[in-house]
């Protein structure tokens, strides 16, 4: 699979379920979310500040997208009810047909602006490495199908010695007009 497919297949509104283990408070964690993907064009201003803050010179993004989420979580200590929302610009940069770079407006792990590395396997997973100041994290993205797709995640120690919390994801794609 290259960029350009993977972000096509990505496009849309998603119901995502996500179980998160967090080993160091030694806590299980359920996560619900609505998760919308839309592309946006190379020369929004949001794409040219992002690439003009990371200091990419050069670059030549293809296929930008935005990312936002309402996610509900059964592990939220002051109010259980409580509803998670944000969102995030990607600009992906590739330097070969299965590498690049995707710049995010804000990270995964970390609530920073973010440089990653990303790859394709063979079998057409996703895998997006970023080294934050406090951690590395690894996420793997596959489709099942063309409306299922799933998502894990490994979250390390800075150093990469120890592991701080996996999780794995399934995304069911919104065919209803009232999403």
């Amino acid at each position: 699979m290259q960029l350009e497919s993977f972000v096509a297949r990505s496009l849309g509104r998603w119901r995502s379920m996500r179980s998160g283990h967090s080993l160091a408070f030694q806590q299980f964690e359920d996560v619900r979310s609505s998760v919308l993907i839309e592309s946006i064009e190379p020369q929004d201003p949001l794409v040219l500040n992002l690439l003009k803050d990371c200091t990419i010179r050069d670059a030549k993004p293809v296929h930008p997208f935005r990312m936002e989420w309402n996610a509900e979580s059964d592990w939220e200590p002051d109010d259980p009810s409580a509803i998670t929302a944000g969102s995030c610009i990607l600009v992906p940069i590739p330097t070969d047909n299965r590498n690049g770079i995707l710049l995010r407006s804000v990270g995964y792990a970390e609530a920073e602006q973010a440089a990653s590395n990303y790859t394709f396997l063979e079998d057409d997973t996703f895998i997006l490495s970023t080294q934050y100041g406090q951690s590395i994290a690894e996420e793997r993205i596959w489709f099942v199908s063309e409306n299922v797709r799933c998502r894990s995640s490994v979250l390390r120690t800075s150093a990469g010695s120890g592991i701080l919390q996996t999780s794995f994801a399934s995304e069911i794609r919104r065919l209803d007009s009232f999403s």
